[in-house]
């Protein structure tokens, strides 16, 4: 749950502690101050809420930052002033009122020149949070990484209303009486805009959102069923466990699973859990993880199995994964 927020605000014209408060709420990063200016103050008004965190920055100085891999969806809209910026081996690109920077977790992230007018509007999403929300709407697992397209369009259409609602979050936030303070609205504001986000940018998804129909009352059984197990994959689920979880009969169960997300229920499980799997190990410490212990939190006994399943979807070992 998203819990009590409490906003952060920092006003300072101390590098290192403008460092350290990026480091703190973002990422660990290394900045390089192009065009040192006398009397240069930044602002940062930062909203930490869960799997989403906002921020309204302002360094006051033109500067680079290294950010190196993120491991978090990130966006950073422009409300004055311009950014130039690229990520891994893309070409620079720059961002401004009307097209907004959308990182990746993966890859070195460079802001080559955030200009000392430019106030941006950053929106930190967590990777799981972001894919979990992905695969609720599409009713099944999300088997490859999202990969968001590089820039958001914010002058029209879905771009400019998610724009509106981070707005909205924030303003209301600074609010000593916010709806973003209650538990259950709260949370529901953050689920709304990460699915406003995968609505409004492009990635290889979009089609199958896009097409995807109504549910009915058996997809709502499917539904409850699949929740369950991306809440708990650890958990030891049987069939009969889901079909009463879900509230219908296991045959029910099984074809609406067939029906509307092409797989058995228990190889939707399967797929849950090699993504929870390939979380774990990607960001564990081999000091203090190890394949054998991720694979039998998850259920996988056999470790020779789980290993040919694991490289069959990531296209590499599950050592290979956690050593690098």
């Amino acid at each position: 749950m998203l819990g009590h927020v409490q906003p952060v605000t920092v006003t300072t014209s101390d590098l290192d502690q403008a460092r350290a408060v990026l480091g703190r709420h973002f990422y660990s990063n290394f900045v390089d101050v192009l065009s040192p200016a006398a009397g240069w103050q930044a602002r940062f008004d930062v909203m930490p809420a869960g799997a989403v965190t906002l921020g309204d920055l302002h360094f006051g100085a033109d500067v680079r930052i290294d950010f190196g891999e993120l491991g978090a969806y990130h966006v950073d809209v422009p409300l004055a002033g311009r950014m130039a910026w690229h990520q891994g081996g893309a070409q620079p690109s720059v961002a401004d009122q009307n097209s907004a920077a959308v990182f990746q977790p993966v890859g070195d992230t460079v802001l080559d020149r955030w200009e000392a007018d430019c106030r941006l509007l950053a929106v930190k999403v967590d990777r799981i949070a972001l894919e979990n929300t992905l695969a609720a709407m599409l009713d099944r697992p999300v088997t490859s990484p999202v990969r968001l397209g590089p820039r958001l369009d914010l002058s029209s259409g879905l771009g400019a209303s998610w724009l509106r609602l981070v707005q909205l979050i924030m303003v209301d936030t600074a609010q000593q009486a916010s709806v973003m303070h209650h538990p259950l609205i709260g949370q529901r504001l953050q689920e709304s805009l990460v699915t406003g986000l995968l609505l409004a940018t492009d990635h290889q998804y979009r089609t199958q959102l896009d097409s995807r129909r109504p549910f009915t009352a058996a997809p709502r059984a499917v539904r409850r069923a699949a929740e369950a197990m991306r809440a708990e994959p650890e958990r030891p689920f049987t069939v009969t466990d889901l079909a009463e979880v879900a509230g219908v009969s296991r045959r029910s169960l099984q074809q609406g699973f067939q029906r509307y997300v092409g797989m058995s229920p228990m190889t939707y499980l399967r797929d849950v859990r090699l993504g929870r799997a390939h979380d774990e190990l990607r960001y564990g410490d081999p000091a203090d993880v190890s394949v054998a212990e991720v694979a039998y939190r998850y259920g996988f006994l056999h470790l020779g199995r789980f290993a040919a399943l694991y490289r069959q979807r990531y296209g590499e070992s599950p050592s290979q994964t956690l050593r690098y």
